[in-house]
């Protein structure tokens, strides 16, 4: 309330033509804008070969997330949201993303799970830290915060309704407890999903109203297109990704950059090998993650 949040810290300083936006456009759905980018999927594939004979075992998904990551260190104007109108810039950097209890078995359900990431994370931090959070989310039954708050209040008829309103206005005013924000996935920097996982095609998702998303990344099956390689035509495999941006959040300047930084470490992947020699945060936001602890052999 009065500019204070446990997950953000006001900010007033901004372009006026930027900071009238929320009042023309209220609602995420306002002021979604699309975008499709493909990465060079045969060109990571040696990459995580590479490091796999290195004994690094990496994915697709995290080098996505470790871009993300990166980008944000650099860029974290596209780290602020906006809520009742007004705009924040996080205290975190944050992740979310539905997986599946048991990858072998659709039946045993899904849930969706948030990781905070410090900006110095290199690509293995971020690895090491989605690792962490998947194996403690995998197996039947509730194993999160969020699962067990669905499960209770849906047993009750009407209360899923009242809950989420009173959740709804609370968050708009300020009000949620940080412990209660860091358990929402729907508070996060960016949502991921992995349509490619289950077979899909990618999808440039909706933004929710709920919580404080501001982008949304689709990945989808790869796909094969003719490319024109000096005097030669040739078939190329690429990994689509459909993005979804709240583009109240800052200006189109500021997108251009965090996205052409994004290219520039998912066709570079190895620059995430080492953390960035620079951390730029928004003023009076700064934030640390300590690093995940290392089994000892």
């Amino acid at each position: 309330m009065f500019g204070f949040r446990a997950d953000g810290r006001r900010i007033g300083d901004i372009d006026p033509i930027v900071q009238i936006t929320p009042y023309l456009m209220p609602m995420r759905c306002d002021a979604q804008v699309f975008l499709q980018h493909e990465v060079d999927y045969e060109m990571l594939t040696r990459y995580i070969a590479r490091k796999l004979r290195e004994d690094q075992r990496v994915t697709f998904m995290q080098i996505i997330v470790a871009a993300y990551v990166r980008s944000v260190s650099q860029h974290p104007e596209v780290n602020r949201f906006i809520m009742n109108k007004q705009y924040y810039s996080r205290n975190n950097c944050t992740v979310s993303f539905t997986m599946l209890k048991d990858p072998q078995d659709a039946e045993a359900g899904e849930t969706a799970v948030k990781i905070k990431f410090d900006l110095t994370d290199t690509l293995f931090d971020v690895r090491d830290r989605m690792v962490q959070v998947i194996d403690s989310n995998r197996g039947p039954g509730p194993k999160n915060f969020a699962d067990h708050l669905a499960a209770a209040v849906l047993k009750i008829p009407g209360a899923a309704t009242l809950i989420v309103a009173l959740v709804r206005l609370l968050d708009r005013y300020g009000l949620l407890p940080g412990a209660f924000l860091d358990a929402l996935p729907f508070h996060t920097g960016m949502f991921i999903t992995n349509n490619a996982s289950i077979g899909l095609h990618h999808v440039n998702h909706h933004i929710y109203n709920f919580g404080s998303t501001s982008l949304f990344f689709g990945m989808g099956l790869v796909k094969k297109e003719a490319v024109v390689e000096g005097d030669k035509v040739r078939m190329k495999r690429f990994l689509p990704i459909g993005v979804t941006a709240d583009e109240r959040v800052c200006s189109g300047a500021f997108y251009a950059g965090f996205f052409a930084d994004m290219e520039k470490y998912l066709d570079h992947p190895e620059l995430l090998e080492v953390p960035p020699e620079t951390v730029r945060y928004d003023k009076k936001a700064e934030y640390h993650v300590p690093k995940v602890a290392k089994e000892k052999a």
